[in-house]
């Protein structure tokens, strides 16, 4: 059975498309919709787990990724 790891995807539009990152692997997909974007990003972590060397997903991984906004002041 395989294990699964939950990563953070973080979406965001760019232009006609949508950007998804996954900040953990440094990992980065896109579409035409977020749904799509989405579905793409898994596919290439998907991808990136098939074929990575452990070495190389042990030194990409970034454990503690905290997503948060903040508040400055502009002009």
């Amino acid at each position: 059975m395989q294990s699964q790891q939950r990563l953070t995807a973080i979406i965001e539009r760019e232009g006609d498309a949508f950007v998804a990152l996954c900040p953990e692997l440094d990992v980065a997909s896109q579409g035409v919709s977020i749904e799509d974007a989405r579905a793409n990003l898994i596919e290439a972590l998907t991808l990136f787990f098939e074929t990575a060397d452990p070495s190389e997903t042990a030194r990409r991984f970034h454990g503690e990724v905290f997503v948060t906004q903040v508040e400055v002041p502009v002009g």
